[in-house]
């Protein structure tokens, strides 16, 4: 396996497309606290590695349009630290992992990895988040594709994404007692007055999706403890935890963070 480390993103770009524009395979490593566990377990085997670790350009949050856009290198420990205008993003951040992962993982590689127990895919599909590559503007909607499965294409590199700056929102999160994976996940978000987005992690056989129950109810002040969970056959099952009680843990987590909402 080779491992190049590009002084640019163009020079990134670049050499991510010579590979996959050949049919072989490529991956960015960010962070690497999704990519590098694929594999080990063999369940990814690139042929080149592209090390991001020095492009400063893809790191950063700036506030614009009605957004909080940040750089796809910008670490969990930055979201943290600087992402105060939506209290959420910071709340979700300091939920991942521990320092140590804090301090190396980053916004860009949790969500092009879209692993199925990763946090921020729930951040950006109930705000509605736009993630800017070198090719496109993907809407989150249109993002998530999938257990481990994005709208990216081969070599298609995530510059930066933009949260949509809420009216209130909240993030309540189940988490496994070893890894601090999420369970279950939740992330409520009232957009605009009467309009509400919830997004469930952590326990979808296709992994992040939209609870529109959930909305349903907060949208129209119904009791969310009448909320009927989802359904148990969309709900993944392992030796941490089965479909039911993933599916009871999602009701559980949304009356958290409607509580917690601001």
């Amino acid at each position: 396996m080779n491992i190049v480390k590009p002084a640019s993103v163009a020079d990134a770009v670049s050499a991510a497309k010579a590979v996959a524009g050949s049919g072989g395979d490529v991956a960015y490593l960010a962070g690497g606290h999704t990519l590098i566990p694929a594999m080990k377990a063999r369940l990814r085997d690139p042929e080149q590695l592209v090390d991001l670790a020095a492009l400063d350009d893809l790191r950063g949050i700036i506030e614009a349009d009605g957004r909080l856009w940040m750089g796809a290198m910008t670490r969990h420990r930055d979201v943290a630290e600087q992402a105060g205008r939506i209290p959420a993003l910071t709340e979700m951040a300091l939920l991942i992992g521990d320092p140590q992962v804090r301090n190396r993982g980053t916004l860009g590689g949790a969500l092009a990895n879209n692993d199925p127990a990763a946090d921020y895919p729930a951040a950006a599909l109930a705000l509605e988040a736009v993630i800017e590559t070198d090719r496109a503007s993907h809407a989150a909607a249109d993002f998530f594709q999938g257990m481990f499965f994005t709208a990216l294409e081969d070599g298609e590199l995530i510059r930066r994404v933009g949260f949509r700056i809420p009216k209130r929102a909240a993030y309540a999160k189940f988490r496994h007692p070893a890894s601090r994976y999420a369970l279950s996940g939740v992330f409520v978000a009232e957009l605009d007055e009467g309009i509400w987005r919830v997004a469930v992690t952590g326990c979808g056989q296709e992994g992040v999706f939209r609870w529109p129950e959930a909305e349903e109810a907060l949208a129209t002040g119904t009791d969310i403890a009448s909320v009927t969970p989802p359904a148990a056959s969309l709900m993944s099952s392992d030796i941490h935890a089965s479909a039911e009680y993933r599916a009871h843990l999602c009701t559980v987590m949304l009356a958290q963070a409607a509580q917690g909402l601001q």
